[in-house]
């Protein structure tokens, strides 16, 4: 046996769990980078496009929400999907899939004619997401030992910030530079660009399941459409409409018949013992919430300067930069002291930290509000993303073994992706419900009645934090990456 093969469990075992070659971390966390700032990018550049879209294709408060939902109802539904397809058929071949599906949709949607062909478009890119984000996480841990991976992870969360931090101001000179349609223009060259790289560079590896859980797989899916379908259409039906409680109980039933699955699936593509680890639980209780409070605040935040204070695109891009520019500077320090202070302490302050904020900014929201009166708010807001971004990815890992590592990403970025959506609808029922987008003190009514219903959920979510152990044991049975011993 080479030495190569004493180094690492992974390579002896390439179908259970590992990399069919040893990793090229530096190549790595350039190619999964790069695609998670594609798709960051993506996320708030429509944001800031929502007036826009709005006047050219008309549509109204419900439809310019689908355009949010459509993306992120697909890619809540299928993330855990994603990640079972991953562990099944190769981590860099879906990772490769979700990509290609990712573009090619990024160019219809800049190709749409009308509201409901744009909504289809994000579908599709959500779906594509969905394949390739919990991916980045798994190939990223396969990649780096434990005594570097910290660091990783805060540069994986500066990255994502940089996404973030460009995305309103990308999409606010495109928009009115040249036009809507060339936000989702930019993803084309650097899916392009990234396809080969990625067939070239990332290394292959498989889950430990040998066969795909089909029942689970539509089971799942199914339950996570009607619940987060339930949800998306509260905002316009109202949440005692029968459509809205019949599709968020069938979701419930179709989910709860999952679990039960699960619990004697041959190859289950969630093992459920996942969440009897502390670790694991709560932090996916903080990350739901986090989505919660963030994506439902950002839907109204993006539209506050434009459509209240009267601003182009362009200016209110560069006025959200002390939110969005945030997650790229901190994002890495917070790797930097995941080791150190450890991802409990960090969680828990970014929570409070981005539920002050966001209180702050509905009780001097108006529209004449100086610009300087909601500065600080909003750098508390991106500092407290921030704070979250790196350390609860960190907590996920640390809370199971290697091989587990896609199916933990799956279940962790759906949880957080129906609480992004729950956010969306929620708030933008509580605006409703008290604004409009008729005058700019209507909306500023409704956004001042909405943001304190997200600083509550985010308060939750720092109590949730700070169940997280300090310092998490490694899991029974753990089994390391190159260069580590295992002490299996």
């Amino acid at each position: 046996m080479s030495n190569q093969s004493h180094t690492t469990h992974r390579e002896e075992d390439p179908v259970t769990a590992g990399p069919t070659r040893r990793p090229r971390p530096g190549a790595t966390l350039a190619i999964i980078s790069a695609a998670l700032f594609m798709t960051a990018l993506d996320n708030l550049v429509v944001g800031v496009a929502l007036p826009s879209i709005r006047a050219d294709l008309g549509g109204s408060l419900e439809s310019l929400e689908w355009t949010v939902n459509a993306y992120t109802l697909s890619f809540a539904v299928l993330l855990i999907t994603g990640a079972a397809l991953g562990d099944r058929f190769g981590r860099k071949r879906m990772f490769g899939v979700g990509l290609l599906v990712f573009t090619a949709a990024s160019a219809a949607a800049a190709l749409a004619p009308t509201i409901g062909a744009l909504v289809a478009a994000r579908a599709v890119q959500g779906a594509g997401a969905a394949v390739l984000a919990p991916l980045t996480l798994v190939l990223l841990s396969e990649a780096f030992p434990a005594a570097r991976r910290s660091a990783a992870l805060g540069i994986w969360g500066g990255v994502t910030g940089l996404g973030v931090a460009l995305g309103p101001v990308v999409g606010g000179a495109v928009v009115e530079g040249i036009s809507w349609q060339w936000i989702f223009w930019l993803n084309v060259p650097i899916g392009i660009a990234l396809l080969p790289l990625a067939a070239a560079l990332l290394t292959e590896s498989r889950g430990p399941a040998d066969r795909l859980d089909v029942p689970g797989l539509t089971l799942a899916a199914t339950g996570l459409f009607g619940l987060t379908f339930g949800i998306v259409r509260s905002q316009a039906l109202g949440w005692e409409h029968g459509a809205v409680v019949g599709s968020i109980a069938a979701g419930l039933v179709l989910l709860a018949a999952f679990l039960a699955w699960e619990r004697r699936a041959p190859a289950p593509m969630l093992p459920l013992g996942l969440f009897r680890a502390r670790g694991f639980s709560a932090t996916n209780t903080a990350a739901c919430a986090m989505f919660f409070g963030t994506f439902g605040a950002i839907f109204l935040l993006s539209q506050f300067f434009q459509t209240a204070q009267g601003l182009d695109p362009l200016a209110a891009g560069l006025r959200t930069l002390p939110w969005t520019a945030a997650p790229m500077v901190v994002s890495p320090l917070a790797g930097l002291l995941i080791d150190r202070v450890g991802a409990r302490a960090l969680m828990a302050a970014g929570m409070l930290l981005q539920g002050g904020g966001l209180l702050w900014l509905g009780l001097v929201s108006a529209p004449d509000t100086a610009y300087g009166s909601i500065v600080v708010p909003l750098m508390m807001g991106g500092v407290g993303m921030a704070l979250v971004f790196a350390p609860s990815a960190s907590a996920v890992l640390a809370a199971v073994r290697p091989e587990q590592a896609g199916q933990a990403s799956g279940a962790t970025n759906a949880i957080r992706e129906v609480g992004g959506v729950l956010g969306v609808a929620v708030l933008a029922t509580v605006f409703s419900a008290n604004g409009s987008y008729l005058t700019p003190q209507a909306f500023t009514d409704g956004l001042a009645a909405a943001l304190p219903i997200a600083a509550a959920v985010l308060a939750v979510g720092a109590l949730a934090a700070l169940l997280v152990p300090s310092r998490q044991p490694a899991p029974s049975g753990q089994t390391t990456v190159v260069g580590e011993t295992s002490p299996a």
